[in-house]
């Protein structure tokens, strides 16, 4: 597996577990538990992380065609 499959997959996996995380919170807010404050923090840390990693991802084409030596049109 090589290095921009791992980011790829990494980017998908992490992609999951925000959701979850977010979905949890309006489960328990949909419950009437008022959750701490650090709860509602917590997508921050996944969420920071996907937008890194879909910044790569975003930028790959771009970087192997400069690399490459093509000009786009």
């Amino acid at each position: 597996m090589n290095w921009n499959t791992w980011i790829r997959q990494f980017h998908r996996w992490l992609s999951i577990i925000f959701t979850a995380v977010v979905a949890a919170i309006f489960i328990t807010l949909g419950v009437g538990v008022e959750p701490a404050y650090w709860v509602y923090l917590m997508p921050l840390i996944p969420l920071g992380l996907l937008m890194l990693s879909g910044l790569y991802l975003f930028a790959l084409p771009y970087a192997t065609r400069w690399r490459s030596g093509q000009r786009t049109a």
